[in-house]
Parts: structure tokens; C-alpha cells; sequence
């Protein structure tokens, strides 16, 4: 019943004009009612005060349920009520993560959403899953290999995981896929924002064989000097 009501709730909000202009942030096919994200949120935190006292199998059943539709503020949602019970998420929980991002993310924005927050921070605390995050960047799936870029983001905003973002922007170096490249430059660029040296220094070291896609994400924090010579040919 918490679905159906979720449902009619998305709809009550459903902004015709919004949803034909989003539609163009994406190349690929996307399912959506055409609800703002502020909206969207608000809905996220209204439902999630009416559950946050069930068992989180029950929580992450919901999320599922969810899931199913392939509404795109249907699936943020259920993305955001995992990142909401992030304090009893443990180990076990990661094959179901990596599950959703398997069969339930198909742009960029539903892998940046699950990434950023549920995923991100699981691996944040269990840094243990690093070496499958390291395969990722090896998958013939886009978004696996965007994955190992962005779900670092989490941690390195907190000054962690910093050697192993270095090893995947190595793997994706010559990524030839856009939405790839994309990736791997934010994660250097969030990064940049605590270590400028660092990240300035392993531009230049390796610009020529990086896209200038991801160059131009990687150095957009750092001071002019810096960012003219590592665009200069």
C-alpha cells in the first residue's frame, strides 16, 4: 500500500512541461512522470518517517518494489530510503547494491544517485569491497565502469579510499565513453578540491593519453595557472 500511495502521490506533482525538458540531459531512453527532485525528496522523507521503524529487509523490500517500475523518481526514492537506513546497512548488503546497479541503472543520473549516497557510503566504511570496485572499471557495462569512478566520491569528500581512486583513474584513462570519461574527471576534480598538487601533477603526467573530456572535469577546481597549463598542448 506505501507503493500505490507513493505512486499517487508522484502524480499529484507530475509537471508536463519539467519532464519534456529533462528528457534532454539524457541520450538515452528515460521513464519519468515529470516530478521536480525537490519534490521528489520531500516525498522520500514523508514515506520514510512512516517506515523507519520497520526491519530493513522490509525497508529494502519496498525499495525493490520500487525499483520494478523503472520511474526514474520511483527508483529515487527507493535509492534515497537505503542511504536513510545507512546506519544498519553492513557487508551483506553490498551484493544487493551491486544487484541494483546491475538490473536497475541505465543513465547516468541513477548511477550517480545510488553511487553517491547508499553505495558510496558502504563502501566508505568497508573498504573491503575495493578490488570488486577495481573489476568494475574492467566491465563491458558503461555504467559498471562509471560506477568505479563516482562511487569513490563519497569517501574521498572525507579525505579516504585516495590511493585506490588513482588505480581506477588509471583504468579509465582511455575509457572511450563519454559518460565514463565524465566520471573518472569528477572524481579527480572532487579530489583537487584537498590535494591540487597532487591531482595537477597526475594530469600533466598523463594528459596525453587522456580524453580532453575528462581533463577538462578533472582540472575545473584548480587555480588558472594550473588549469592554462594543463589545457596547453
Amino acid at each position: 500500500m506505501i507503493v500505490q500511495e507513493i505512486r499517487r502521490e508522484l502524480k499529484k506533482h507530475v509537471d508536463r512541461k519539467y519532464r519534456d525538458g529533462a528528457k534532454a540531459y539524457f541520450k538515452e531512453p528515460i521513464k519519468i512522470y515529470g516530478v521536480r527532485a525537490p519534490i521528489v525528496r520531500k516525498i522520500s522523507q514523508a514515506y520514510f518517517t512512516k517506515v523507519r521503524k520497520e526491519p530493513k529487509r522490509e525497508i529494502f523490500r519496498l525499495c525493490e518494489e520500487l525499483l520494478k517500475s523503472g520511474y526514474g523518481e520511483e527508483r529515487a526514492i527507493a535509492f534515497d530510503l537505503a542511504f536513510r537506513v545507512r546506519r544498519h546497512t553492513t557487508p551483506s548488503d553490498f551484493g544487493v547494491f551491486e544487484s541494483w546497479l546491475k538490473k536497475h541503472v541505465s543513465d547516468w543520473a541513477a548511477c550517480d544517485d545510488l553511487c553517491c549516497h547508499a553505495l558510496g557510503e558502504l563502501i566508505f566504511r568497508f573498504p573491503r569491497f575495493l578490488p570488486k570496485v577495481r573489476k568494475w572499471a574492467r566491465s563491458d557495462n558503461r555504467w559498471f565502469r562509471r560506477a568505479s569512478a563516482v562511487v569513490l566520491i563519497y569517501s574521498v569528500r572525507r579525505d579516504r579510499n585516495i590511493e585506490a581512486l588513482y588505480e581506477i583513474a588509471d583504468a579509465l584513462l582511455m575509457d572511450e565513453d563519454e559518460m565514463v570519461q565524465k566520471g573518472c574527471g569528477w572524481m579527480l576534480k572532487e579530489v583537487s578540491n584537498l590535494h591540487p598538487q597532487e591531482v595537477f601533477d597526475y594530469v600533466m603526467e598523463h594528459k596525453t593519453i587522456m580524453s580532453r573530456t575528462a581533463l577538462r572535469y578533472a582540472i575545473e577546481k584548480l587555480p588558472p595557472a594550473m588549469k592554462k597549463e594543463a589545457m596547453a598542448r
